[in-house]
């Protein structure tokens, strides 16, 4: 005789719960949106300001679906991580974060319901998390096909505006941000350029970290090219430190020379991106040194989100 098939567990019983939490944890990892801002020419800054970039500010450009009542500027984080808020004044101005408190499983959608809260929220209003229920998918609320034009801050003086003076305790909290700030910067490397690099001077180590829209495996595959025929570098005063996952997107880093301004990375970047965009056109089977280095470097990836 054939076996039993095993019974369905008893409600409430321990087994039944487990299941039922197995399921939930299923179902929610279903609805992790794995690549949020894909569709958008500006993802991999979006996902630069969302993940490492300390301070930094855009005026976004929005859908014409959108009926527009104020400009939004995208920050990476607003005082307190708020999701948004709107900034009083003769003609007020709607601020939305990257970098937040409270979000959901969607970043893109939190992003799409703070720009249109700060169409008709108050000035003097803030919001501290977006309700994304309804909301429009961000490709809809924003242009798609526009880039950010980025202002980088080396400090978080902008949370006040112009000819305002803060009270002591929003001045204490600022000078402490200050403090702890790395100066960091966007590479300018010309309009064909893939991706978005940015720079940071961490100290004792500066850091160039590449956010990159091809596909994982494709890039990976690339890297190793690179690694096994000794080009996975920027030059004198470079090295290859990993790289990481984000949001659906790899982000090589490479370690530099902190005594070299960021601008004298420039020219090593963009030599560095042609080789790679030789690479990634490759279809050749990979040798036994290039599997070795793709191991090499799968092993130390990082994830993050």
């Amino acid at each position: 005789m054939g076996k039993s098939k095993r019974n369905s567990p008893k409600p409430d019983s321990n087994r039944a719960q487990k299941l039922a939490a197995r399921r939930a944890e299923q179902e929610a990892a279903a609805q992790v949106v794995t690549r949020p801002f894909e569709g958008l020419a500006a993802e991999c800054d979006l996902v630069a300001l969302r993940e490492f970039v300390p301070s930094a500010t855009a005026i976004l450009k929005l859908s014409p679906n959108v009926a527009a009542e104020r400009a939004v500027t995208l920050a990476t984080v607003l005082p307190g991580a708020v999701a948004a808020l709107v900034r009083a004044g003769d003609e007020p101005i709607g601020f939305v974060g990257t970098q937040v408190q409270f979000q959901s499983a969607d970043p893109a959608a939190d992003l799409a319901a703070a720009v249109l809260w700060t169409q008709s929220a108050t000035p003097g209003e803030s919001l501290n998390a977006a309700t994304v229920d309804g909301t429009p998918r961000l490709t809809e609320v924003l242009d798609p096909g526009a880039a950010l034009d980025l202002t980088v801050h080396q400090d978080f003086n902008w949370w006040v505006p112009a000819g305002v003076t803060p009270d002591p305790q929003v001045a204490a909290t600022i000078e402490q941000a200050n403090q702890a700030i790395m100066p960091s910067a966007r590479l300018e490397l010309g309009a064909d350029a893939v991706g978005a690099a940015w720079w940071v001077d961490a100290g004792e180590k500066a850091h160039i970290r590449w956010v990159r829209p091809e596909d994982e495996d494709q890039l990976m595959l690339a890297l190793a090219r690179l690694h096994a025929a000794g080009d996975l570098h920027l030059g004198e005063g470079s090295r290859f430190a990993g790289s990481f996952r984000t949001h659906g997107l790899l982000v090589p880093v490479f370690d530099l020379d902190p005594e070299r301004h960021a601008s004298e990375w420039e020219g090593p970047a963009r030599e560095f991106g042609a080789k790679l965009a030789t690479a990634l056109k490759s279809d050749a089977p990979l040798t036994s040194e290039e599997r070795r280095s793709r191991d090499g470097l799968r092993s130390r990836q990082v994830t993050l989100r």
